[in-house]
C-alpha cells in the first residue's frame, strides 16, 4: 500500500471543528476541589509543555468561578507565566479573593503542578457602567474572512513541514491576511491582521466567550514579535515562550463570530520580543486590547 502523505489525508469536517471546540469548552469546564480551588484537566496532545492560552483561560474561568454578583464581568486580567506545565498531568488552581467591592473585584490565581507554581494571573472583573466612549478604528480595506482560504487550504503547501498537526481538527479558524508564518519568512514587516472565530457554535456564556478568546489570543501574537527579522517560530535554534500577556476587555463580542486581530511588532531585544494587539468585532468596534512578551533567544 501506498504511504499517505498528511496533504492527502481527508480535511476535518465542520462536524470534526465543533467537536474540538466542544472538547476545548469541557477543557475549560474545571472541576471544583474545594471552596476556591479548582482542578483543570490538559489535552491529550503530544506537546512538550503546556499551551500557554489554555493555562491563562482555565486560570480566568477559575477566577470567574469566584465572583457571586450578576453582571460583573472581567475587564482586565495580568498573567506571568513562570514554569513550563507537564502536559501529562492535570492543574490545580488557586484563587485568592483579594477584594469584592462596591462595582469590582480582584481575584489572584497560581496555577500549581508538582507542588510549584507554573503560572499567576490577576484578574478584575467590573459591573456594567455607563461613560464616555472613544476608540481607536481598526485598519480599513482589509479582506472579509470568507474571501481568504482556511488554515487546510492555506497551509497545504507546508503539510508535510507541519506533520499530523496539519490534519487535526481546530477549535479556533485562523485566517491570515499578510501571509501565514511559514510562507512570509524572509519578509521584514512590523504588523500582521488575523481573523479569528471559534470554529463552531458557542452557548451565551460571555465568561466562556471570554475565556475562548483568552486562549485565542497567545496562538499568533508572539510570533509578531519576529516579523521585521523575517524568522518563523521555527527557525533552527530559536527559542520561544511567553512569558507575560495582559488583556483588557472594552466592549461586548462574541468569539464565534469574526473578530480582527491587529497585531504589531512593538520591540524586540535582550532576548525577549514585546507585541501588541487589538481585537476587534467585524463591525469595527474595538473589543480587546492585548499585549504579550516572550522570550525570543538563538541557543545556537
Amino acid at each position: 500500500m501506498d504511504s499517505v502523505v498528511p496533504n492527502e489525508r481527508p480535511r476535518p469536517t465542520a462536524d470534526d471543528n465543533q467537536h474540538a471546540l466542544d472538547d476545548l469548552v469541557r477543557l475549560l469546564d474545571l472541576e471544583k476541589i474545594e471552596v476556591n480551588i479548582f482542578r483543570g484537566a490538559s489535552t491529550d496532545e503530544d506537546r512538550v509543555r503546556v499551551f500557554g492560552g489554555q493555562v491563562a483561560g482555565q486560570a480566568l474561568i477559575a477566577a470567574a468561578h469566584t465572583i457571586d454578583e450578576p453582571g460583573r464581568h472581567v475587564h482586565s486580567l495580568h498573567a506571568y507565566f513562570l514554569r513550563p506545565g507537564d502536559p501529562k498531568q492535570p492543574i490545580l488552581y488557586e484563587v485568592d479573593r483579594i477584594r469584592d467591592g462596591r462595582s469590582f473585584a480582584t481575584r489572584r490565581v497560581v496555577a500549581i503542578q508538582h507542588g510549584r507554581a507554573i503560572f499567576n494571573l490577576q484578574a478584575s472583573f467590573h459591573d456594567e457602567e455607563g461613560g464616555p466612549d472613544h476608540q481607536h478604528d481598526m485598519d480599513s480595506d482589509l479582506p472579509l474572512p470568507d474571501e481568504l482560504p482556511d488554515f487546510h487550504t492555506r497551509m497545504a503547501p507546508h503539510a508535510e513541514r507541519i506533520g499530523d498537526w496539519y490534519n487535526r481538527p481546530r477549535p479556533i479558524d485562523l485566517r491570515y491576511i499578510d501571509g501565514d508564518p511559514l510562507s512570509r519568512q524572509g519578509e521584514s514587516s512590523t504588523q500582521q491582521h488575523v481573523w479569528i472565530r471559534a470554529n463552531g457554535a458557542l452557548p451565551d456564556d460571555p465568561v466562556l466567550h471570554a475565556c475562548v478568546l483568552t486562549y485565542a489570543s497567545d496562538m499568533t501574537l508572539l510570533d509578531t514579535a519576529l516579523l521585521p527579522f523575517g524568522l518563523g517560530y521555527d527557525h533552527p535554534g530559536l527559542q520561544m515562550a511567553s512569558l507575560d500577556h495582559a488583556m483588557w476587555f472594552h466592549r461586548p463580542f462574541r468569539v464565534d463570530e469574526w473578530l480582527m486581530y491587529q497585531q504589531t511588532a512593538l520591540s524586540t531585544g535582550a532576548s525577549r520580543g514585546l507585541a501588541g494587539g487589538s481585537i476587534f468585532t467585524a463591525d469595527g468596534k474595538l473589543a480587546v486590547s492585548v499585549v504579550q512578551e516572550g522570550l525570543a533567544r538563538f541557543t545556537q
